[in-house]
């Protein structure tokens, strides 16, 4: 039997053509000495919409600029078209397309008006970073942590521990640091109730 090496489906359907024209041949016996599957023979192949994926991705990465692939295959479904993630992961690496790289936000110094301070700690007692840390005993009882913390030396000024702890708590634990140390020129935290009750911020 005579295989025709080398040839894609489509050159092998114009061989059997080709063959049964010149030799008259059924194609039965065609398909048979040519190696080609008569189902292949018949096969028409789909054709596909991937370019018109392709441009319908790359406008919603262009409208979406911090979206990735996931998110865009929603879009995409919403729009109509019936596609899973991972086609889309595909065709998003075959374009080069990557999710920008998130910066880290800057830490922000709140004083006592309320503005916004962006400083590096320059010498010890310039800036104090006080927080929370929240944890659990053994029999899964929690318990509150604050930290206080100076930015310059790194050095942990006080590590108070309370089953709760509210704005009191806190005024009273800073209490003793501001009596050794002086008052900071700047205090770092978050905005929560506990530091931004009126009596702490006028002892600060």
């Amino acid at each position: 039997m005579l295989k025709a090496e080398g040839l894609t489906v489509d050159g092998l359907r114009q061989a059997v053509i080709h063959t049964r024209q010149k030799l008259n041949t059924s194609e039965r016996r065609t398909c048979f000495v040519l190696g080609l599957s008569r189902s292949s023979l018949r096969h028409q192949a789909k054709p596909t919409r991937d370019d018109e994926l392709r441009l319908a991705m790359i406008r919603l990465a262009k409208q979406y600029g911090r979206y990735g692939y996931r998110k865009i295959t929603a879009l995409l479904r919403i729009e109509g078209w019936q596609v899973n993630h991972k086609k889309i992961e595909r065709l998003w690496g075959q374009k080069g397309l990557q999710l920008p790289h998130r910066h880290k936000k800057r830490r922000r110094l709140y004083h006592q008006n309320s503005s916004v301070i962006r400083l590096r700690p320059k010498h010890s007692n310039h800036i104090w970073a006080i927080d929370f840390v929240h944890d659990k005993l053994s029999n899964e009882r929690s318990y509150k942590m604050l930290t206080v913390l100076c930015e310059y030396t790194r050095e942990a000024l006080c590590v108070a521990v309370r089953p709760k702890m509210n704005a009191h708590d806190v005024l009273d634990a800073l209490h003793p640091l501001l009596m050794k140390h002086g008052k900071p020129e700047f205090i770092l935290s978050d905005n929560g109730p506990e530091f931004i009750f009126m009596h702490l911020q006028d002892s600060l």
